[in-house]
């Protein structure tokens, strides 16, 4: 039998979390529901979702500021959802990791639509983390202020402490490190992580590229490791030396 795709509801009105676990149950998901921050972080502890439904307008912490809780700690497709269509929510929760955006009242077919899409998104083939052999020495190549450990999949700051990476963001600096100094298009880089499934012209590898600069460049405003180049898309340029 194939596995339920699981959804985390966080919403603080009983009727919307009745109402959408009722819908998405009788539609072959299975269905989580919280109603404050405190609880999604207790669910999430016992089980990760394939995605979270999250509103933005929550008492005590707001949905904006869970958005980051989860995009900092999981690799989890993050739809928000308010009550206000108002633009300035739209852009921070984009800017904080929201693959999707939803207004409240919304037709549950619309978000079970929504839904199917940001997960195929995430969807990638199965790969197991390569091992080096017991005294092989590990692939690393220097990425900005950090180390990019191509073998275990980690991404290591000058302390050589571990950055919280996740597999898609590792699989976007792979892609760079083995293609230093080449201007890579959006659709290039859909094709070569093999994401087909992101939009080259939506937002997605855009959200991405501005979260991995936060972690490695000294100054993510003036990116010199990820750099953009004007209408075409980015570039790895390693540090000299």
């Amino acid at each position: 039998m194939e596995k339920k795709q699981r959804v985390l509801v966080v919403d603080d009105e009983a009727a919307i979390r009745e109402m959408l676990s009722e819908y998405l149950d009788s539609h072959g998901f299975e269905v989580m529901a919280a109603d404050s921050g405190e609880t999604m972080r207790e669910l999430l502890a016992k089980n990760v979702p394939d995605v979270v439904l999250l509103d933005v307008n929550l008492p005590g912490e707001d949905g904006l500021t869970l958005a980051r809780y989860v995009r900092e700690r999981f690799d989890l497709p993050i739809i928000m959802v308010t009550a206000a269509d108002e633009v300035v929510d739209r852009v921070v929760g984009l800017e904080v990791g929201a693959d999707d955006y939803l207004t409240k009242p919304f037709d549950p077919r619309e978000l079970r639509a929504r839904i199917k899409t940001v997960l195929r998104r995430y969807q990638r083939p199965g790969t197991a983390p390569v091992t080096p052999a017991a005294g092989q020495a590990t692939q690393r190549v220097p990425f900005g202020r950090c180390t990019l450990d191509l073998d275990r999949r980690q991404l290591l700051d000058a302390d050589n402490r571990e950055i919280p990476l996740t597999s898609m963001e590792f699989d976007l600096l792979k892609v760079f490190a083995e293609r230093p100094n080449r201007v890579l298009t959006r659709d290039q880089i859909l094709n070569l992580t093999r994401n087909r499934d992101w939009d080259p012209f939506d937002r997605s590898i855009d959200i991405r590229i501005a979260r991995l600069r936060k972690k490695i460049e000294a100054d993510p405003d003036k990116p010199a490791t990820l750099k953009t180049v004007r209408g075409s898309g980015y570039m790895f340029v390693p540090s000299p030396g």
